[in-house]
């Protein structure tokens, strides 16, 4: 299961953080990803944390601006948003991959093993 949280309504060029919370994963088996999907728009990939090597991906339009980082003691996976715009405007969903033993994850919607319900944040002046 995936808990998201932390959405809402922030001006441009305000900050968010967005958290998920997974449970019932082994969690050195899965990379964490943050996607999002705009109204009339397709799911996207923003970024995804592997929880066995702590690498890292982003996506190239988003990379700068975005940051997605783990909090051991929570065990959370959090998504650090700046400079927010109106185009940011969009349910957010946290989702998990597992790894295998190849450490490999594709960060696509369609490699994704679960997903949370989503969380909306909405970007407005």
């Amino acid at each position: 299961q995936l808990v998201e949280s932390g959405g809402g309504l922030v001006q441009p060029g305000g900050s968010l953080r967005l958290s998920c919370a997974p449970s019932g994963l082994i969690l050195k088996n899965y990379a964490i990803g943050w996607f999002r999907q705009a109204p009339g728009k397709e799911r996207e990939s923003i970024s995804c944390l592997s929880l066995r090597d702590h690498s890292t991906y982003y996506a190239d339009s988003l990379k700068g601006r975005f940051t997605i980082s783990r909090d051991s003691a929570e065990n959370t996976v959090s998504l650090q948003m700046n400079s927010l715009e109106p185009e940011d405007t969009a349910v957010y969903y946290c989702a998990a991959e597992f790894l295998g033993a190849s450490n490999f994850y594709t960060c696509s919607k369609y490699g994704m093993d679960y997903w949370g319900k989503g969380t909306m944040v909405t970007v407005s002046s």
